[in-house]
């Protein structure tokens, strides 16, 4: 039956008109739209705000910044977050204008649902404990439904801390720690300003560090996780940086038997920390 002017197509080829299917799917886009803006409670809006935020040890996401700003204001503001290991994105006006505050004055900052961990902190404390470390690296990873997956997969095979770099990677917001059931919420996240850096620090802790990669020649099996390690997982576009492989001291991949290009980064993950709780005995061997 026609009931309007819009026609939708089935995968048979069938076409028929429904318009209050369109008007239903243009408000479910809207509405995933607009989870992506943060509240206004979460925001700390003008230079002035921002300053004092980070004296005061406030913790904060990200800070966007008009790209024509500068000034004495601007760099006592890069000193500040520096300290803090808060990034700056540097933005046009349009970016800041869409947090929709009104008087923003070139500067807004995003207020942190999470509490970083310093990364030597945590190693320290894992080991003062008696345990074994397992962290995980997320290089490039930008879904946020991705990464609440992940940390999900996380906190149920014991990994220690997640490390993440300070650009390149979706934010840790509302929306991530609702993906992941709470789990950023209990787990420690270290946010580094170089993940190449970030190696280099676990490899001087006796953490080796070992890389998931589809094309690699070394099955899963043959990786021994109950060492103290730290596993890479890159983007599903690009997978982990050259760079960054390269410092791996080994590299896997999951055996697949579909013919299929890979799965998706959070069910991989998942995939290999379960090996790795296997393998270190957690509660997953069945006798």
């Amino acid at each position: 039956m026609q009931t309007g002017g819009f026609v939708i197509a089935d995968v048979w080829g069938n076409c028929w008109l429904n318009k209050p299917l369109i008007l239903y799917l243009c408000c479910v886009k809207n509405f995933r739209q607009q989870q992506h803006r943060p509240k206004k409670s979460t925001l700390v809006i003008g230079f002035e705000a921002v300053n004092e935020a980070l004296r005061n040890g406030k913790a904060l996401e990200r800070i966007y910044l008009h790209n024509t700003r500068h000034g004495d204001v601007v760099e006592d503001m890069r000193q500040l977050a520096a300290a803090a290991n808060v990034p700056i994105n540097k933005v046009p006006v349009e970016k800041l204008n869409g947090f929709n505050v009104g008087n923003h004055d070139g500067c807004v900052a995003v207020i942190s649902k999470i509490q970083y961990q310093d990364l030597q902190q945590v190693i320290s404390f894992i080991v003062d404990e008696g345990r074994v470390p397992l962290f995980l690296i997320l290089d490039g990873i930008t879904d946020i439904r991705n990464i609440g997956g992940i940390a999900r997969s996380a906190f149920c095979f014991g990994v220690n801390a997640i490390i993440i770099p300070d650009k390149g990677v979706g934010a840790l917001n509302e929306d991530a720690i609702l993906t992941s059931a709470g789990a950023l919420e209990q787990l420690p996240v270290c946010r580094v300003n170089s993940l190449m850096k970030a190696v280099d620090e676990l490899h001087l802790n006796g953490i080796q560090v070992f890389g998931s990669e589809m094309t690699a020649a070394t099955p899963i099996q043959a990786i021994d996780f109950s060492l103290p390690c730290a596993i890479v997982m890159g983007g599903e576009e690009h997978g982990i940086y050259l760079a960054l492989l390269k410092t791996c001291d080994r590299i896997f991949r999951i055996p697949m038997t579909g013919n299929f290009d890979s799965l998706n980064v959070s069910v991989a993950t998942g995939v290999i920390l379960y090996e790795a709780g296997r393998q270190r005995g957690d509660g997953l061997t069945i006798s």
